[in-house]
């Protein structure tokens, strides 16, 4: 198989994230609709949190139970950096985000001086304290996603690297079902991306979803161009780490998104519904041999 055949693999399984994202631009916010969408979402990165963490902690558990003890630490120090800069990292991208907003409100609307000979003032222009044009203001529905997609697209970029040593390994069986397994896996995950967007006031435009869906899959044909070439499992683990902390991180906030919903029976079906939805795909997979 050609490079060029295994990179298209690596594409199919990425971009069938892109068959959940239009439920991002549901119009009518029905706020049992939100939440059920966002318990599902809650539901699916929780699986992921676990899948994710279960997977960089294979190298580390192997070390262990051979007693080598260089690879058992060397590989659980990188993990616990992955995780923590995965999670810390969104900390404080939030922070800037959220400094970033109100500062964007502290805008001052100032009339535009009347034409001469007029009777009434000109436009109003919307300035920023220090007399520059204000940006618009950026949802938290729009960062919450963006976040979600990133944390899913860290773990993409390591599912590519799975797709990528495998097929240059010359496991070309294995390659191909770990496309297959990968890729109805990631149509699940779009509906976790959009999740906080459905019924949002400010509708997505079909660009925003369109970047949201190459943040998030995109990284699996990276992963696999990469993967075809470099064979390193420190490398996997790293990308492995900084997935579970960015989206365990997304969980906390989208249940305090779930809180404010007060719908706590709904959510609570629809957070089972979506980690049920993550087993029976993985379930899959493994019933497949990938």
């Amino acid at each position: 198989m050609s490079s060029s055949q295994i990179a298209l693999l690596g594409a199919i399984a990425g971009f069938t994230i892109f068959l959940g994202l239009p439920i991002g631009r549901l119009r009518t916010p029905v706020p049992r609709l939100k939440a059920s969408l966002n318990g599902v979402a809650i539901g699916v990165l929780l699986f992921l949190v676990w899948d994710i963490l279960s997977q960089a902690w294979e190298p580390v558990e192997a070390g262990l139970e051979e007693h080598d003890w260089s690879t058992a630490t060397s590989s659980g120090l990188v993990m616990a950096a992955g995780l923590t800069v995965g999670m810390a990292g969104l900390v404080y991208f939030d922070k800037w985000m959220a400094a970033r907003r109100a500062h964007a409100r502290k805008v001052t609307v100032a009339p535009a001086p009347a034409p001469a000979g007029s009777p009434g003032g000109g436009v109003a222009v919307v300035t920023q304290p220090d007399g520059t044009p204000a940006f618009a203001k950026t949802s938290t529905a729009a960062d919450l996603a963006l976040m979600i997609a990133t944390g899913i697209g860290l773990h993409n970029f390591a599912e590519g690297l799975a797709i990528g040593n495998s097929a240059a390994n010359g496991e070309l069986s294995l390659a191909i079902l770990l496309v297959l397994g990968f890729a109805l896996h990631n149509a699940t995950e779009g509906f976790g991306i959009v999740a906080p967007l459905a019924g949002d006031a400010d509708r997505p435009s079909w660009g925003r979803l369109a970047l949201l869906g190459l943040i998030g899959g995109g990284p699996t044909f990276v992963g696999t161009l990469v993967g075809q070439s470099v064979v390193n499992d420190t490398l996997a683990v790293a990308f492995l780490g900084l997935a579970a902390g960015s989206v365990l991180y997304v969980v906390i906030e989208l249940l305090a998104v779930a809180r404010r919903t007060g719908l706590k029976e709904l959510t609570t079906w629809c957070v089972l519904g979506g980690l049920a939805l993550g087993f029976v795909t993985d379930g899959i997979l493994v019933v497949a041999g990938a």
